[in-house]
């Protein structure tokens, strides 16, 4: 399934404050972003538009009491203290994990260049897996006999070839992936918190992908794992690589979702043909069908990405939110309804807001983040937001 060429260039770190590539965030810094992403209703792309619009997370917390109150919120959303921060920064330290800031050289690259990326990364393990090129696999946690043997195979083959496996830790394909891969570098994603590790019965993998490979989580240390989780872990897998092979998977599956949102993020999908009879295989032969790339052998999947894997980050994925000045507009009474009406519940992109409303960018995302904070907007992605 080709991937579309995509609309623009997507950053690497948001503007005014961060590392550069290879550079790290000072202490303080990093403790500042660690609060302001653990905030109540802040995510990765309204972390980016507080970052750009106020210079830094110093900034962005000073202002949150005040945008949340013009937002329509009387209480101020939730933000751990610094006394907070600091613990789960010595949480990580304890088991042997750090935190890995957007920029930073041990961020994916691939993964850096969505504009949902999680500013912040757990990660336990070696760093040199994660700067490595990575292809995702993923599919039925009741796997067959034959499709965990075609998974092990493939990952060999990949790992051989150079490839990093990312996968995310699950029961069937999921764990036959990582296990083949262990000596040539896996990665593992986590649903839930780094010392929450699941399925219970893959912590001895688990155990091995850390010291081996690498486990990465954008989720608080101690978060125990909920359904609703396990998207957010797949836009991860997904995210790092730059092509996902479906091996096995039901026509409702978690696995689907993973290749619906590697589309999204203009990456490469394969699926793994199977029997017409198998209901484990009605995922895949429809993937196939919609144009997904078949894959019998890892040449079928060295041979698309091969080219991929020479191009900058940048060129794979989405653009920014439109940029807006590192000085806060403080936008009128007229300015912020105009805002507001102009928008409701089908995703409107901020470019026509600023257009249709004859505010400037710093106003329109002034009053966006002020509706984010109150919990009153939805970033769908590309660009885009909505009320709830």
């Amino acid at each position: 399934m080709a991937r579309g060429k995509p609309p623009g260039p997507g950053p690497a770190a948001p503007e005014g404050e961060g590392p550069g590539h290879g550079q790290l965030l000072g202490p303080a810094q990093r403790r500042d972003w660690l609060r302001l992403i653990r905030t109540e209703n802040v995510g990765p792309r309204t972390f980016r538009a507080l970052i750009n619009q106020y210079g830094g997370a110093a900034g962005a917390l000073e202002a949150l009491p005040s945008l949340a109150r013009r937002g329509g919120r009387l209480m101020p959303p939730h933000t751990p203290t610094i006394a907070e921060a600091e613990a789960e920064m010595a949480a990580h330290a304890r088991i042997g994990a750090r935190l890995v800031a957007l920029g930073e050289r041990d961020y994916p690259s691939a993964l850096a260049a969505l504009d949902d990326a999680p500013p912040l990364l757990s990660v336990r393990g070696r760093g040199e897996v994660l700067r490595r090129p990575m292809v995702g696999i993923v599919g039925a946690r009741n796997a067959s006999a034959a499709g965990r043997t075609f998974t092990a195979r493939l990952a060999r083959d990949l790992s051989a070839a150079g490839w990093v496996v990312v996968s995310g830790l699950a029961r069937g394909i999921d764990a036959a992936a990582h296990e083949a891969s262990l000596e040539g570098g896996t990665v593992g994603v986590f649903a839930g918190g780094l010392t929450r590790p699941y399925p219970p019965e893959n912590l001895a993998l688990i155990e091995k992908v850390a010291q081996d490979g690498a486990v990465v989580s954008e989720m608080p240390i101690a978060w125990e794992p909920r359904a609703r989780d396990f998207p957010r872990r797949n836009r991860l897998v997904s995210g790092m690589a730059l092509g996902v092979v479906v091996v096995e998977a039901a026509e409702r599956s978690g696995s689907l979702i993973t290749a619906r949102l590697a589309l999204e993020q203009g990456r490469e999908v394969f699926a793994v043909p199977g029997s017409p009879l198998d209901p484990r295989a009605g995922g895949t032969n429809a993937l196939i069908k919609r144009g997904a790339t078949l894959v019998t052998q890892a040449a079928d999947v060295l041979e698309v990405l091969a080219p991929v894997a020479g191009r900058p980050p940048e060129d794979i994925a989405g653009p920014e939110e439109p940029p807006v000045p590192p000085e806060p507009a403080q936008p009128g009474d007229d300015a912020r309804a105009r805002i507001i009406g102009l928008l409701g519940p089908v995703p409107t992109f901020i470019d026509d807001l600023v257009r249709l409303s004859g505010c400037s960018a710093a106003e329109v995302q002034i009053v966006l983040l002020e509706l984010d904070l109150a919990g009153r907007l939805d970033r769908p992605g590309t660009g885009r937001v909505a009320l709830k």
